[in-house]
């Protein structure tokens, strides 16, 4: 099946706006850059794409979606404890920003912004009801929405903190699961388990291999 011109230039776009939110930063990047790396011009990217939060809203959609596949083909076989599961996926996403300052800038931009914080309030809405409703029986999708808002601002606030020498990746992994966890009433003792459980991979490693699948992924699809 023929792509479109309007998909072709969609694709580029996405490509050129990864490569330089990467290589410079959201805020860094400009609609002209994105279009001239895209090889196109900047009406037609608009047309094609939207704002730059409207591209910026669509590459969070990947990102989210390669955190979640990821995090399967390494659990396959191993796991499929939900609460085990969302600590993976989380200490990923920690692991991700802190790879990059621009990644870590993205990362914030995302949930800053109105179109792409509601992008992901909804989408790990779904991913919070299926996984904490055994917790927390008497809640509806809507609570869980609330709860939402409440988490994403500490997974916004742990990553855009750097580690350093005192707050090291370990540590901040830890206290993110500990927070977290406490909000959705998670007993203590699973926690524990949790902190334990995601101290087995080599998160730095793969948050390195997510991203340069995205890129890849987008780079095959111009």
């Amino acid at each position: 099946m023929a792509v479109s011109k309007t998909e072709s230039i969609k694709s580029k776009s996405l490509h050129a706006a990864a490569k330089l939110f990467l290589e410079k930063g959201y805020t860094n990047s400009t609609v002209r850059e994105i279009a001239e790396e895209a090889a196109t011009g900047v009406s037609a990217m608009i047309r094609a794409c939207g704002s730059k939060e409207d591209i910026l809203c669509e590459l969070v959609a990947y990102v989210l979606e390669g955190q979640f596949k990821s995090v399967e083909q390494i659990l396959a076989g191993i796991t499929d404890d939900k609460i085990l599961f969302y600590a993976a996926e989380t200490t990923l996403q920690l692991h991700m920003a802190e790879s990059s300052e621009h990644i870590r800038e993205m990362y914030s931009v995302s949930y800053s912004l109105p179109k792409s914080s509601s992008i992901i309030y909804h989408e790990i809405t779904r991913k919070l009801e299926y996984i904490f409703k055994e917790h927390l029986p008497h809640l509806e999708t809507k609570d869980f929405y609330e709860y939402e808002i409440a988490s994403a601002g500490i997974m916004r606030n742990f990553m855009t903190v750097p580690c350093d020498m005192y707050f090291t990746m370990e540590r901040k992994v830890a206290r993110f699961l500990e927070t977290t966890f406490r909000v959705y009433c998670v007993p203590e003792e699973k926690i524990a388990e949790a902190i334990e459980f995601v101290s087995r991979f080599d998160f730095s490693t793969i948050a390195e291999s997510v991203i340069s699948r995205m890129l890849e992924y987008l780079e095959s699809q111009t």
